[in-house]
């Protein structure tokens, strides 16, 4: 008799195993194909992601120490010290992963507002935006680090002419990233932390995630300034030229098939997409209907939430003609 417990509980365990593994199939299926139509718009994205770290080793040739400058973030933060710095980066890093991981959870969990290569498209299309004004900005002035490599009688504040091309290519990372001088106005560790918080405000479904979310952001600027990593200009810059960005890019580009029952446009049109929309259109006209296709699966509505049943991916399938 007391095997009776453990054979259901591994019957319930193998069921469930099984109903996982088919909606991670099924879903990677449907990513898949995404990614064989959108692959080219990541590509661009992370490509960008290298230049980025390119022009940042370059202005660090430019870089010239000098005098601390004024900063009323340094006046009233306490120092931490080089021996804290961590303190910022291990932050960064726990919120970089986390929403690396989040992007992801379509392919186990039903509650779903997104496609995962349809959100990482507009990820880093914010990403690349704000980086492109940031290196105008940061090679247009360039000022002294305050960080303590950066100051007067570190080896490490100027670097000497490259003896070839590979050396600057190379940028010799990831010391070269982790010891950059230069690249002040405006942070990236804050571009990256506000793109990623912004985009889980807009998609995420638990309330207290999001205000904690927040809340690290805020903190992450206090370490950031605390650390003398960028001086606090560094920072509110970033506060408001990423929330334009976001912004901007929410308005003008276009999510595709968005799970929500949006109809946003944030990226062109494909040949094939511009024939699926015209044949909606005239399933609408034909049948008197104002509705979205997008919608014409069944759903349940929970905490205000669009909670999709598991076997929507095949009528997703045929309605979207993957």
């Amino acid at each position: 008799m007391e095997l009776v417990p453990w054979i259901t509980a591994m019957v319930y365990l193998t069921r469930e195993a099984s109903k996982l593994w088919r909606k991670i199939s099924l879903e990677t299926s449907v990513e898949l194909q995404l990614l064989g139509e959108k692959w080219k718009f990541l590509l661009a994205g992370v490509i960008f992601q290298y230049i980025h770290a390119l022009a940042a080793r370059g202005v660090h040739y430019l870089h010239e120490p000098g005098p601390i400058l004024k900063d009323l973030g340094f006046m009233y933060l306490p120092e931490l010290g080089a021996e804290r710095g961590y303190f910022s980066e291990t932050l960064f890093t726990v919120i970089f992963f986390s929403f690396i991981l989040w992007t992801f959870h379509p392919f186990i969990y039903h509650s779903k507002r997104f496609f995962t290569v349809h959100l990482w498209i507009r990820v880093l299309a914010c990403l690349v935006i704000c980086q492109i004004l940031r290196i105008t900005t940061f090679y247009s002035t360039i000022l002294p680090g305050p960080n303590y490599h950066c100051r007067e009688g570190s080896p490490l504040a100027s670097l000497p002419p490259p003896n070839s091309i590979f050396e600057v290519l190379l940028i010799n990372f990831p010391r070269g990233i982790v010891y950059g001088c230069g690249d002040l106005i405006f942070s990236s560790h804050m571009i990256f932390t506000l793109v990623f918080i912004r985009t889980y405000h807009k998609y995420g479904s638990n309330r207290f995630m999001k205000m904690l979310a927040w809340l690290m952001a805020v903190l992450q600027s206090v370490l950031i300034i605390a650390s003398r990593k960028h001086y606090t200009v560094d920072v509110v810059v970033a506060w408001y030229t990423v929330n334009l960005v976001v912004f901007l890019v929410d308005s003008k580009l276009s999510e595709v098939h968005d799970r929500s029952g949006g109809n946003q446009l944030l990226l062109p049109l494909s040949a094939k997409e511009k024939e699926i929309k015209g044949r909606e259109e005239n399933h609408k006209l034909l049948n008197g209907s104002s509705g979205d296709a997008n919608d014409w699966r069944q759903r349940t509505q929970a905490n205000g939430k669009h909670v999709e049943n598991g076997n929507h991916l095949q009528s997703e399938l045929t309605v979207n003609g993957l």
